[in-house]
């Protein structure tokens, strides 16, 4: 199942974005941002957004039952495996959003779940340092480009996520 593309220069959050979207009558698409200028993350966080960096965010419907741990599941694994691909350093789960590479957070995960006209839909932000990193008191930070043979691009990144996203979409629906 292919997702429409929506590209933008500069926008607020990509999941706000998806959620006007989805408001819209749009049930499934995918957002890639140049820039974010109120990127969000759990529990009320701020995405710092670092111009070079990914952030996209993913959304369709889902199964009304689906439990929030098989969601967060499948969305960290789809995420982990394309990091996998890409560098051979240690990558590791911080639960529930968070992917690090040698213990530093390198992306994050924000998955939101609305209701409309009776139907349940994923929104599911991706940001993923992959230029620079932001400077966070509470914890260390890195950027993928440290862990690959040669540089990642945005682009074919994206894409891979995005295949991805449409292989595995069935596993949302059960």
């Amino acid at each position: 199942m292919k997702f429409k593309k929506f590209s933008f220069k500069k926008v607020g959050s990509t999941n706000n974005t998806a959620i006007r979207l989805i408001k819209k009558g749009i049930k499934k698409g995918i957002i890639l941002s140049e820039t974010q200028t109120k990127g969000r993350g759990q529990r009320g966080n701020i995405w710092c957004s670092k111009k070079g960096n990914l952030f996209m965010t993913v959304f369709f419907e889902i199964n009304k039952k689906l439990s929030l741990n098989k969601i967060i599941n499948l969305n960290i694994m789809i995420i982990k495996n394309v990091i996998a691909k890409i560098t051979k350093s240690l990558i590791s789960i911080k639960k529930p959003n968070d992917i690090l590479i040698n213990k530093k957070k390198v992306s994050g995960i924000l998955q939101e779940t609305i209701f409309m006209h009776n139907k349940k839909y994923l929104v599911v932000g991706i940001g993923i340092n992959l230029i620079n990193s932001p400077s966070v008191a509470k914890y260390e930070t890195t950027f993928l480009n440290n862990y690959s043979k040669k540089k990642v691009n945005k682009l074919k990144l994206f894409n891979e996520i995005k295949n991805n996203y449409e292989k595995k979409i069935n596993y949302f629906k059960i």
